[in-house]
């Protein structure tokens, strides 16, 4: 995985292996994984988001668990936890424990990749 600290969808579903709209869809059912958004409403996925989206690629492509069986497997190891696990018809994000502090955190990470960008990145205009 290359030493980055942000991740776009694109690079995520060609280093995990699977079409961004999976990606986009394991957001949905496991909460534990949530890219920020970068000021053009792009995903950014940080390195501990890409490295559980590995591990749930694992569960679900290799073991061949469910997604609730991936959720269970996640808790059990102590990956997930169990306030991770949004009750079924929950709204994800929804929760609003802590979301102006896990927010405030995301603003500054942003914040600082905003001041120090890859130039490699595509798109870069350096």
């Amino acid at each position: 995985m290359p030493d980055k600290l942000y991740f776009r969808i694109g690079e995520v579903a060609r280093l995990v292996g699977v079409k961004p709209y999976v990606l986009r869809y394991w957001e949905s059912e496991f909460s534990i994984v949530r890219p920020g958004k970068s000021s053009a409403r792009h995903r950014l996925y940080r390195r501990k988001d890409v490295e559980m989206l590995f591990e749930i690629r694992r569960l679900l492509h290799t073991e061949r668990y469910t997604i609730e069986g991936a959720k269970r497997r996640l808790r059990e190891s102590g990956r997930l936890d169990p306030s991770h696990a949004a009750p079924a018809g929950a709204v994800p994000g929804g929760d609003a424990t802590g979301t102006l502090a896990r927010v405030r955190e995301e603003l500054l990470e942003l914040y600082h990749m905003l001041d120090d960008p890859d130039p490699t990145a595509p798109g870069s205009r350096r």
